[in-house]
């Protein structure tokens, strides 16, 4: 018999995290796509036999639907000031992106997907590969708990919520007359050892390295600014770089280890 998906059931609540856009999401996957075995890589498409950059935003897409409204609470996280990943904050909501990931590592991990439903599997894999992203956008770290929704002035215009400046900034600064494909060629530049770090360690050990790069976008514009920094953008990419790559590689390591088994 298959084993049921394990999982949290909670009330759902109206968030305003979307962590990336469609541009950024699929880059992540795109870099991820880039280090997947081949043996991953046909294991994974017994379930999803498209590109799954095709399903990079999936979990947004369907947040608010009735079976899976339990998952709109599992894009962002909280950390302490001192930037180390701290659950209290949101686990008494329902949960949040650390916990969703260790969600579908205990499914999927150890060949565990042979034993449960194909529907199931499908579920877990569109978690993971967009929930791994949203762990590493920027202002899906909550510091102390604080969400990033305050007003803001950017780009000649008023922004109801800092949060979505930061979204949608992988559209605005990658060149939009290449494909996901080939940025992600672009940004996939460290060497095998430097990828060996990065996925070094368990998924708070990523939260944890997350928020550290997450939060240089303050000292860009301090946490409450209204008048942002008309460079933002330009000052940004490096972190924005980083944080996807990093999401990429961290991507495909899970993957790889579910899989290629």
């Amino acid at each position: 018999m298959k084993r049921a998906i394990f999982t949290l059931f909670a009330i759902a609540f109206v968030g305003t995290a979307f962590g990336w856009g469609t541009v950024g999401h699929k880059i992540a996957i795109a870099i991820a796509q880039r280090h997947l075995t081949e043996r991953a890589k046909a294991n994974i498409a017994k379930y999803i036999d498209y590109d799954l950059k095709e399903d990079a935003v999936w979990m947004d897409k369907h947040r608010h639907d009735e079976p899976i409204a339990y998952t709109t609470h599992y894009h962002v996280f909280a950390t302490d000031k001192n930037l180390r990943y701290d659950p209290n904050y949101r686990i008494a909501e329902g949960g949040d992106v650390v916990f969703s990931l260790a969600l579908s590592d205990y499914n999927l991990a150890s060949g565990h997907y042979k034993e449960m439903t194909d529907s199931a599997v499908v579920m877990n894999i569109r978690m993971i590969i967009h929930f791994m992203a949203d762990m590493h956008c920027p202002v899906h770290t909550h510091v102390e708990g604080v969400k990033t929704i305050w007003k803001c002035k950017f780009g000649g215009k008023e922004w109801e919520r800092f949060h979505p400046i930061y979204d949608k900034i992988p559209a605005r600064i990658y060149d939009k007359s290449l494909s996901y494909d080939q940025i992600a060629e672009q940004l996939d530049i460290l060497s095998k050892k430097e990828i060996k770090k990065v996925v070094a360690g368990s998924i708070i050990d990523w939260a944890n390295d997350a928020a550290r790069v997450s939060t240089k976008i303050y000292d860009i514009n301090p946490m409450y600014a209204y008048d942002m920094d008309p460079e933002t953008d330009e000052k940004s990419r490096a972190i924005i770089d980083t944080q996807l790559r990093n999401s990429g590689y961290r991507l495909a390591a899970k993957l790889n280890e579910y899989f290629d088994y």
